[in-house]
């Protein structure tokens, strides 16, 4: 059985689109084209792809499958294109890595610097993504090594672990909240919060928290890391939810007060994930060995 790439991308757009007549177009296809190509693929596989209503068309569960392996290919397709891109200019490797919020600003950092270091001819394309997204993305052929926080399900792929992730709550030293011994998240909500910017993993992660307990978590400010954060609680403009390494670093010069919240997610083991560690190139498994010494130094 052959697939024509065509019809793969074709497939992907329909399904995104819910529609035959956007996905053609999205294709730079005529409808009659689109549609004769779905027929012929429907006859070649054997069973119907799409179910057609008045209102659009819908994959069918073969259609689902399908499309998943379509995303994949064009994903390894696309993959593929930017490496050999890569290796026309010297270039000898190309790494996709996605990580929490954490991991990006606390571990990350020196583990990429001594990477880097010891592998000059391999480039980094380093993303900032949701636990769930990451593993989609690993899933999907999208991303070759994830690293991710919580209690999230890694399906199929393999899970490394990594290290652990402290999530605490930081005031003003003159704040109501200092004294306490430990405050369940719930409790801040009462209070303007200084967070991440709104793209940021831990930004989406503490609002879905919120909205568990059917409340909102007011942002009284955003900014870009969690040093600037520190100083904006210190000024008093809000409360924050920092990682512990983080926060200690800071509370050594700033007014602030590092208050341990109740909640059981605050404590979050960290994984690597991969699709299959031995699959990966060589300079792949080079990183994952030097993010695992990494946290059995931590």
């Amino acid at each position: 059985m052959h697939f024509d790439l065509v019809d793969l991308r074709l497939m992907v757009r329909i399904a995104e689109a819910n529609s035959l007549t956007r996905g053609a177009e999205a294709s730079f296809l005529s409808l009659p084209a689109a549609s004769t190509r779905i027929k012929n693929l429907e006859e070649s596989i054997g069973t119907k792809l799409l179910y057609r209503t008045s209102q659009g068309v819908t994959l069918t569960p073969p259609g689902q499958a399908f499309v998943h392996h379509a995303r994949t290919v064009l994903g390894q397709l696309a993959h593929l294109t930017g490496d050999m891109q890569e290796y026309a200019k010297g270039i000898k490797g190309h790494l996709r890595v996605a990580g929490s919020t954490t991991a990006m600003s606390e571990f990350l950092p020196p583990v990429l610097s001594r990477y880097l270091r010891s592998h000059p001819d391999v480039n980094i394309d380093l993303r900032e993504r949701l636990s769930h997204d990451i593993v989609r993305g690993v899933s999907e052929s999208q991303l070759d090594i994830g690293i991710v926080s919580g209690p999230v399900r890694t399906e199929a792929l393999q899970a490394i672990p990594y290290r652990s992730d402290h999530l605490v709550l930081v005031v003003a030293a003159d704040h109501p909240l200092a004294a306490e011994a430990a405050v369940p998240f719930v409790r801040t909500l009462d209070h303007d919060h200084v967070g991440m910017h709104e793209a940021s993993a831990i930004h989406a992660f503490l609002r879905q928290v919120s909205a568990a307990e059917h409340r909102t978590l007011r942002m009284r400010i955003e900014v870009g890391n969690f040093e600037t954060a520190c100083r904006m609680i210190e000024a008093g403009i809000g409360v924050g939810i920092v990682p512990l390494s983080s926060a200690r670093r800071h509370a050594e010069r700033l007014a602030i007060r590092i208050v341990p919240l109740a909640d059981g997610w605050s404590l979050r083991q960290q994984f690597v994930v991969v699709r299959q560690l031995d699959t990966l190139p060589g300079f792949g498994r080079d990183l994952v060995d030097l993010l695992i010494e990494d946290a059995q130094s931590a």
